[in-house]
């Protein structure tokens, strides 16, 4: 497929956002990622793909043929044979403007023989992961960060209190060294971290491990509220910041100065302030720092008074 160059447009009624990965080998990276940008701008795609030896990573929002011309175009470019990827519909594109990114690892562990996962826990569906749940002996663990956990998560889950995802074996390490012979049941938003992490843990000796496969994502999709272990709303990487049940999203903005999430009900609270900072972030924010995102955030009220888009409202989040 080779349309023109399309702009980027703020609501499709056709929309899709697609979550995707692969753990492969991959080479000439940098001659990917060219090929993959002029492409991406062709069909006028949004959200970013992060390319490292060890496979790919990303999220793309747009019209859902473009979305699948795109995935099939780094599929045959990088010479993988399929993706693990779900596609969800959405009316506003949740991304605006589209990047493609070098990193050494797609989910940063920082545990060289993990890269890629030599192996990985037993994927197991919604409805097994319920029985899972519901097991007193399973251990069930969540393996994102502190700020997704405390917005959501599955009733029952530990959470690691990890900042960022290479924090996780420190956990395992104290926490976890004696549960070797308890069966171990992990998840994350949609399935990657639960690859690296699950392997970790067999490499580290622990015999029963389990992930729930596609995520938090895929068990919301597929599961009944009414029937629904899960409690609260999901963290996603991308402008909604969070999504409800039925993955709509929740009404969360995104802290710039620290990237928590900002519920509501939470803009109300002292230190919050909107394009600058939240509650738990404003006394310790450094005035410089300050001083710049209340600039940036005068500068995007402007670009929404004469109706533009202004990228530097625009978080970057990483794993």
């Amino acid at each position: 497929m080779s349309p023109s160059a399309v702009p980027h447009a703020a609501a499709t009624a056709d929309g899709t956002v697609a979550a995707f990965y692969r753990f492969a080998p991959l080479t000439d990276l940098p001659g990917l990622r060219a090929a993959l940008l002029e492409q991406g701008r062709l069909l006028g795609v949004k959200g970013s793909i992060l390319l490292a030896p060890e496979g790919v990573n990303g999220s793309l929002a747009g019209p859902r043929d473009r979305v699948a011309a795109m995935l099939e175009c780094l599929c045959q470019r990088a010479g993988l044979d399929q993706l693990s990827a779900r596609h969800d519909p959405v009316h506003d594109i949740p991304f605006r403007r589209f990047k493609v990114k070098l990193k050494r690892e797609i989910v940063t562990l920082g545990i060289a023989e993990l890269s890629p996962p030599p192996q990985s826990g037993r994927r197991v569906g919604p409805r097994e992961w319920d029985a899972l749940l519901r097991d007193p002996q399973v251990l069930v663990i969540d393996t994102r960060n502190d700020y997704e956990y405390r917005i959501g998560s599955f009733a029952g889950a530990v959470n690691p209190q990890t900042a960022h995802f290479r924090d996780f074996p420190r956990f395992v390490a104290a926490q976890l060294g004696d549960q070797r012979a308890r069966p171990i049941a992990m998840f994350c938003t949609g399935g990657i971290r639960c690859e690296k992490a699950s392997a970790y843990l067999l490499g580290q000796g622990f015999e029963r491990v389990f992930q729930l496969d596609g995520g938090i994502l895929r068990y919301l999709a597929e599961t009944d509220p009414a029937d629904s272990a899960w409690r609260g709303d999901c963290f996603v990487f991308d402008e909604r910041v969070a999504v409800d049940h039925a993955l709509n999203a929740a009404g969360y903005e995104q802290c710039p100065a620290c990237r928590r999430p900002v519920a509501p009900s939470a803009r109300g609270l002292p230190g919050y302030e909107a394009g600058v900072s939240c509650a738990a972030c404003h006394a310790g924010l450094p005035a410089g720092r300050r001083r710049t995102l209340r600039e940036r955030a005068r500068q995007v009220r402007l670009a929404a008074a004469r109706g533009e888009s202004h990228l530097g409202a625009v978080m970057a989040v990483d794993d």
